[in-house]
């Protein structure tokens, strides 16, 4: 290529912003590499290395990007991604940004959950999965204390935590309706101007230790030319992705029919894609119910396994989606292998659990650009995240029984209905072992990958003590 012609290129790699997309590329693989930690974690990193280090976005306008995220379904972090890349790189930013995001837990996930299916039930890899679990447990409890300390700011914000609490743990009201009922309080309760409801900022508040104002960052305060798109372009970007989401579903509820496993994946986690909003922690609850209790996919405590498999890779930690798809296609592969077909079905799970995030931002983006500052949205949100306080300490407690206690009996109150332990099958070493994981937590503010792996150890450690026995 002539010199002139790479000057062309360049110019058109790199927008009126100046920041030239190979750079951006070489980011969102950082990105990808340190994404551990949960959607707080990679959030964080996020808003270190593009706001605090490049000065790409500022802080308002990221806050802005990352209120509309949280308002939607799937793993906020994630659209978070490709919000910016959009932002910065149009339509190609955001594909990038997206895909790298998850890639490397798309791959850690698939490889383990095969480790997982090929000796899960060995003494020694059993023995190291009981010991994330309680890892997993105190891990659970954490993030309530820390997303409750942020979100419920006055009495309010905690009345709506208790009620979504008992509307999931004992009357079993489904997790989108509460989401969608705090969702619709917080927007009228803004509309009306509630002093309980004011200043709601989505429950983030400053996220890094240095503020960029939007004028000081590449991007600026402007609003992009990409962002005021037609209304035919919206409309085929929704067609295409709606397509690539639904057609894979519908051509094999076509030709499998109803009941078949990769069928059920499709229809279960596209349904998912659309009403599980609130979180990673949230959507956990949410896929448990149902994994567990109404397809019988895996076991209350392989949930937690994948959980900690989540935990301990990158990526968004909704990828645990991926170890259920894969177990549920591995424990029915009909005429296929079992590790070809929990290798399908987990595929299958991430595609139409991620691809739907891609139409959100693609669609809503350019739209919600213009609505920075709207009390009416950020009032929303708040109140998404106090009623997620509530969601995630039932899948705390629901983690907990579980985890404690060889057997849970269901026990029916009227319209309640309430997991009730047998006391005598209480797991003494798991109680252990959760109990030293608190501590490490809590009390001494072990960092997530140090506490999983040091439980993992000692999970080994006893079970080599005993088998010597």
């Amino acid at each position: 290529m002539t010199p002139a012609g790479s000057a062309r290129v360049a110019l058109a790699e790199t927008p009126a912003h100046g920041i030239p997309f190979g750079e951006a590329l070489r980011v969102w693989l950082r990105v990808a590499a340190l994404s551990f930690g949960g959607p707080a974690g990679q959030i964080a990193v996020m808003h270190r290395i593009l706001v605090e280090e490049k000065r790409w976005l500022g802080e308002r306008r990221f806050l802005h990007a990352l209120n509309f995220c949280m308002l939607l379904p799937g793993p906020e972090a994630q659209q978070l991604a490709v919000y910016v890349g959009w932002l910065l790189h149009r339509t190609k930013g955001g594909l990038v940004a997206g895909t790298l995001f998850v890639l490397p837990g798309v791959l850690a996930i698939m490889a383990l959950s095969w480790l997982y299916a090929a000796f899960g039930n060995v003494g020694l890899v059993a023995a190291l999965f009981f010991g994330l679990k309680a890892a997993v447990l105190a891990i659970v409890l954490e993030a309530v204390l820390r997303i409750g300390r942020r979100a419920l700011a006055n009495g309010t914000m905690a009345a709506l935590a208790a009620a979504a609490f008992v509307a999931i743990f004992v009357l079993d009201v489904p997790f989108p309706l509460i989401i969608l009922g705090a969702a619709l309080i917080g927007w009228l309760g803004g509309r009306a101007g509630l002093a309980a409801f004011a200043g709601a900022g989505g429950g983030h508040g400053r996220i890094g230790a240095r503020q960029v104002a939007d004028a000081d960052s590449m991007l600026g305060e402007a609003l992009p030319a990409h962002a005021r798109p037609p209304l035919s372009w919206s409309l085929k970007i929704a067609a295409a992705f709606l397509a690539l989401w639904l057609g894979p579903t519908a051509v094999l509820a076509w030709s499998l029919g109803q009941g078949h496993v990769f069928t059920d994946i499709a229809l279960f986690f596209s349904k998912m894609a659309v009403v599980t909003f609130g979180g990673a922690y949230a959507v956990l609850a949410y896929v448990a119910q149902a994994a567990v209790g109404d397809y019988g996919w895996l076991a209350p405590g392989e949930m937690l396994d994948g959980l900690g498999l989540a935990e301990t890779t990158p990526g968004p930690l909704i990828m645990v989606t991926q170890f259920v798809g894969f177990m549920g296609a591995f424990r029915d592969p009909g005429a296929l292998p079992p590790l070809l077909a929990g290798t399908l079905g987990g595929l299958l799970t991430t595609w139409v659990t991620f691809t739907p995030c891609f139409l959100w931002i693609f669609l809503g983006a350019p739209f919600v650009e213009t609505l920075r500052g709207n009390r009416a949205l950020a009032a929303a949100l708040s109140t998404i995240t106090a009623a997620v306080v509530g969601v995630i300490l039932n899948l705390a407690i629901w983690f907990g029984l579980h985890v404690l206690f060889g057997e849970v009996r269901i026990v029916h109150l009227g319209p309640a209905t309430l997991d009730v332990p047998v006391p005598t099958t209480l797991d003494l070493p798991a109680l252990l072992l959760t109990v030293l994981a608190m501590i490490a937590v809590f009390r001494l503010r072990i960092g997530m990958i140090p506490v999983l792996l040091a439980c993992a150890g000692l999970g080994g450690l006893w079970h080599l003590a005993t088998a010597s026995v």
